[in-house]
């Protein structure tokens, strides 16, 4: 590069250069413009990455706003049931005090009426049926609290990015019931949980690398139904989750590319390719690591392993 800067200060010169040193200089210049190209490509991915991460992160804040907007009306109508329930309670001791006093009744059309009402309107069904719908309706009201919740535990959007101490397996599991629709239809879930102390994290990041690897043992399985296991445990200074599928595996060509942002086995417009990228620069970012082993035809198992006690000082370099 400096002897073609060194011709371009010196054009007069040019004239005398050889064949010899003019072809040296055109090979010059094409390797000078093929490391443009190389280094705008990664410019172009790195400006890609940081975009998607934004992304991430804004649909983050959106699903916490929507979480916590869908908490409030939620926590009425569960109050609501509450009430409710009591209510029916009051109303039910009253028909059965109406009931008992019928054989009181001396007006026979009265009566009469009475029972015709009572048969017409199923009063023995409703009062079995009534119970039962309360009950199912409460455990669906309960169920979306406890989405919503995992959803704003997943986000944590109103927390503060700073490392904590958490529970992995909390983690795990509201991620678990986020990706709930992704897995249910394709894998049983097998929990594998070993003792795990309070390790801290960033547990927003945390969230997002267990979502990536979830959905990405989900799409493995290529079979009616898979098994997808999870098991966690201490090696060390380390804890350690592995998230393991019996799906399709990956070939040894693409296991040494599975990190490489953008790189994705999956069909055009059913991945960015970033999920693993992302994940691996998280882990690093933790001071841990991720590994992956694989077998074409049984499947994957992805270990991520990360400092039970965070050491900034050795991990994160320091600003000026």
């Amino acid at each position: 590069m400096k002897t073609v800067q060194h011709l371009i200060a010196r054009q007069e010169n040019l004239a005398e250069i050889s064949e010899e040193q003019l072809r040296a200089l055109v090979k010059e210049l094409l390797q000078a413009n093929q490391d443009l190209q190389v280094l705008n490509g990664k410019l172009s991915d790195a400006q890609n990455k940081l975009m998607q991460s934004e992304k991430l992160a804004s649909i983050g804040q959106l699903a916490a706003g929507v979480a916590h907007e869908i908490n409030n009306p939620i926590g009425f109508i569960f109050s609501n049931f509450g009430t409710l329930e009591q209510y029916l309670d009051d109303v039910f001791q009253m028909l059965q005090a109406y009931e008992q006093a019928e054989s009181s009744i001396c007006d026979a059309a009265v009566l009469a009426n009475i029972r015709r009402l009572r048969e017409e309107r199923d009063i023995a069904y409703l009062k079995e049926d009534i119970p039962s719908l309360m009950h199912e309706s409460k455990d669906g009201i309960q169920r979306v609290r406890k989405i919503v919740q995992d959803l704003k535990d997943f986000s944590r959007v109103d927390a503060r990015q700073e490392w904590e101490s958490i529970n992995l397996h909390q983690g795990i599991d509201s991620t678990l019931n986020i990706v709930n629709n992704e897995i249910k239809y394709k894998a049983d879930v097998v929990k594998a949980y070993g003792v795990l102390p309070d390790v801290q994290c960033l547990p927003s990041e945390m969230n997002q690398v267990f979502l990536n690897l979830l959905v990405n043992a989900a799409h493995a399985i290529t079979a009616e139904r898979g098994t997808i296991t999870i098991r966690t445990g201490v090696e060390g200074d380390n804890a350690w989750v592995e998230i393991e599928d019996n799906g399709a595996g990956i070939t040894p060509e693409n296991l040494q590319r599975i990190f490489d942002p953008f790189f994705t086995t999956k069909p055009v417009g059913k991945g960015t390719g970033l999920g693993l990228s992302l994940s691996y620069g998280i882990v690093q970012k933790h001071g841990g690591r991720i590994s992956v082993r694989s077998e074409v035809g049984k499947g994957s198992c992805f270990r991520v392993s990360i400092p039970v006690h965070h050491q900034p000082q050795a991990q994160e370099p320091a600003t000026s």
